[in-house]
């Protein structure tokens, strides 16, 4: 299957493509967007300026007086055809583990997730800690971890009324998702739990320590751990 046919590119107003990957296969479609957008970052096209991945697709930022759609298209076909033939540059993923007081204050609707999900709050934690998480790809706001949801039942569905803010390092789940919020926010996702960990550090570059591809492991905290914990910045385990 050549790059013609595993990748759509739109126009996405004047000085921006959308890719998407179109094999079907979710995890092909995703490594597909996150190689594409590495290899854009270290070619060093004049002209483009940024390549943000999600999921299953990319926008490509350009300068539309130094190039132009068609010529950033050509480009984004250049780099499907040789990724397809030597093949994504990979690195090894970093593991993070993310301690986590579940309930109470700290996880106000972790009741509402239970009920909805016809289980045990106590089941509820058990499944949220019990797998390592991919992080999939970095979103709103500071460069939230976006990552696959634990193996609930069914999907947990979005409040109703979102809160006006939820505080930093709010840990959520909704639909077939789970997040960590690196800085307070307003937020519709249901919160289960807080870590006392800090995620964001706007004195370091990056703002957050992980990337796409890096792997989280939540592990539950007492509520009389968390001040132990507090400010302590998220780091890569050893």
């Amino acid at each position: 299957m050549g790059a013609s046919t595993t990748i759509e590119v739109h126009e996405a107003g004047d000085a921006a493509l959308r890719v998407v990957a179109t094999t079907g296969d979710r995890e092909h479609d995703w490594k597909t967007v996150h190689a594409l957008a590495g290899w854009l970052d270290s070619s060093g096209m004049d002209g483009i300026h940024g390549a943000v991945p999600t999921y299953d697709s990319l926008l490509v930022e350009f300068d539309s007086h130094l190039t132009s759609a068609r010529q950033v298209r050509a480009i984004v076909l250049l780099a499907m055809r040789q990724i397809d033939f030597v093949g994504a540059t990979s690195r090894t993923p970093r593991q993070f583990e993310v301690p986590v007081v579940y309930g109470g204050q700290f996880g106000p609707d972790l009741a509402r997730v239970a009920d909805h999900e016809g289980l045990g709050v106590e089941e509820i934690i058990r499944l949220h800690t019990a797998k390592s998480y991919v992080i999939r790809c970095l979103g709103a706001p500071a460069g939230s971890p976006m990552m696959d949801g634990p193996d609930f039942p069914l999907p947990v569905p979005r409040l109703k009324d979102p809160r006006i803010s939820v505080p930093a390092g709010a840990v959520s789940v909704a639909g077939r998702q789970a997040v960590i919020a690196p800085a307070s926010a307003p937020g519709g996702w249901c919160v289960i739990g807080q870590t006392p960990l800090t995620l964001l550090d706007a004195s370091r570059e990056p703002l957050v320590p992980y990337l796409p591809g890096d792997v989280l492991r939540f592990h539950r905290i007492s509520p009389e751990d968390f001040a132990r914990y507090d400010g302590q910045p998220l780091e890569a385990l050893p």
